[in-house]
């Protein structure tokens, strides 16, 4: 039992390893009127705002774990609401816990569906080759 809290204790003490993100260029949020209950998906370019009910949303950075980009996104947002300086949202929302950071604001919510991320280079098709042996191809289970 003591080795075991020790062990704990160690891997708990030791820094995680740092995950790598990319920069993307765009985002896609997902805006919600809780009164009227009209919703739009919004893809804005960083450094871009749209206006959504009272709602100004400005994405100013969207980044997505390098070794895997369907992972989980992050974006800065900054949203302001008509008729008040401050913004009412400035921080980082998570695509997978839009609840850890979230827009408090009784009639919208706002969260991050993902960031657009680069098309993968399309994969070249493998040609049979005109010079292989027929009698032992892998197609005629041989």
């Amino acid at each position: 039992m003591k080795g075991a809290l020790a062990l704990t204790l160690v891997l708990l003490a030791t820094p995680a390893a740092a995950q790598q993100f990319s920069d993307a260029e765009s985002g896609i949020l997902r805006w919600l009127d809780k009164l009227t209950g009209e919703t739009a998906d919004i893809e804005l370019l960083r450094g871009q705002e749209a206006v959504s009910g009272r709602l100004t949303i400005r994405l100013d950075a969207c980044r997505y774990p390098s070794d895997n980009p369907t992972s989980d996104a992050e974006a800065h947002l900054t949203i302001s609401e008509a008729g008040i300086v401050a913004p009412v949202f400035d921080g980082w929302m998570i695509a997978s816990s839009p609840g850890l950071s979230a827009l408090d604001h009784p009639r919208y919510d706002v969260w991050v569906l993902r960031c657009v991320t680069p098309e993968p280079p399309p994969q070249a098709e493998v040609a049979p080759d005109p010079n292989a042996d027929p009698a032992t191809s892998p197609d005629d289970g041989q």
